[in-house]
């Protein structure tokens, strides 16, 4: 998933850094990613650690997690993705409201592909209610849903806007492909929490921290993912569709570092890596203030190309060099 923030291509100097910090045997250790967005980073340490603690405060996120992360025996699937590969379409909530020939002339999905996600959403539902899935493979095929159907989205990057004319990724026939996840002798758990509260609630090892770095709301940049997984009735507002989302501190240039230090304060965790870049609302200086507080603080720094998609139809693309800043605190 074209996710903003990802540490896909970080998750290698993250993993590194935490070993080297935490030693190489984590496998008597807690791990929390309390900003998980997709579980990228927990899902690179969910076969390393006992446990893994999962959280996001949007609900497509909470899905993600869920299967890559709370799912760890082996489910069937097959027959059921190719009931869903097969179904028809469906004139649905997503098809009106976002998708190119529907009543609001959103031009998010293709007619076809908006009627497919209709169709689907309202099968793996029907399925939960009359319990012929599980939890788990419930949660499975809603993360292999909204994998799916955002390859095919018709937009540069997020959900802010969508494109005029449809593109060539977004005219491919939607197919529901399976959000494979890893399987672990090992239970996690998943929670779907503002971090500041949960984290009252919750101790452990390791926490890692990946919040927003800046003002854009990821309830905003996402909320078609959060209507698809939610799949609920309400009035879309404006040319996007918005529907009303989470608004976060960790957002606000007057509320972030407020946040930061009650969050620090109450972690009940021995080592803490927080992610941040030169980009974001807090600078460097101001963090380490903060976590030189509680205990050792270092960090580290990593130099990388953080690709911006261009507001253009054409989707070409643009290098920004980035600093990405590890914070670390050993309380």
């Amino acid at each position: 998933m074209n996710y903003i923030g990802s540490k896909h291509k970080l998750s290698s100097f993250i993993f590194e850094t935490v070993t080297e910090i935490c030693g190489n045997d984590l496998s008597q250790k807690i791990f929390c990613d309390l900003f998980a967005g997709t579980g990228i980073v927990g899902r690179n340490f969910k076969t390393h650690v006992k446990q893994v603690i999962a959280n996001d405060v949007e609900y497509y996120s909470f899905v993600l997690n869920r299967n890559y992360i709370g799912n760890n025996t082996a489910l069937e699937f097959e027959d059921f993705l190719n009931e869903l590969n097969s179904i028809n379409g469906k004139k649905g909530f997503i098809f009106q409201n976002y998708s190119e020939a529907g009543k609001a002339g959103r031009n998010y999905f293709t007619s076809e592909n908006g009627q497919k996600i209709d169709a689907v959403r309202t099968q793996i539902e029907a399925w939960k209610k009359t319990s012929k899935i599980t939890e788990d493979q419930y949660y499975f095929l809603l993360a292999s849903l909204l994998e799916s159907a955002d390859k095919v989205a018709n937009t540069a990057s997020v959900y802010g806007a969508y494109l005029k004319h449809i593109k060539t990724s977004a005219a491919k026939k939607l197919v529901i492909k399976p959000a494979v996840f890893q399987q672990t002798g090992n239970t996690h758990e998943v929670f779907q929490q503002d971090s500041n509260a949960l984290i009252k609630k919750i101790e452990g090892d390791i926490l890692y921290l990946d919040p927003p770095y800046n003002a854009r709301q990821y309830g905003a940049n996402y909320h078609l993912l959060n209507t698809i997984a939610k799949y609920d009735t309400f009035v879309p507002k404006g040319k996007t569709g918005l529907r009303d989302y989470y608004k976060s501190d960790w957002c606000k240039t007057g509320e972030v570092l407020k946040s930061f230090e009650e969050l620090i304060e109450n972690a009940h965790f021995k080592y803490i890596f927080l992610s941040y870049n030169n980009e974001g609302l807090m600078s460097q200086k101001e963090v380490q203030t903060v976590m030189e507080r509680f205990g050792k603080y270092t960090l580290k720094t990593k130099k990388y190309q953080r690709f911006k998609a261009d507001k253009t139809e054409n989707r070409n693309h643009k290098a920004s060099e980035t600093f990405e800043y590890l914070h670390i605190l050993e309380k």
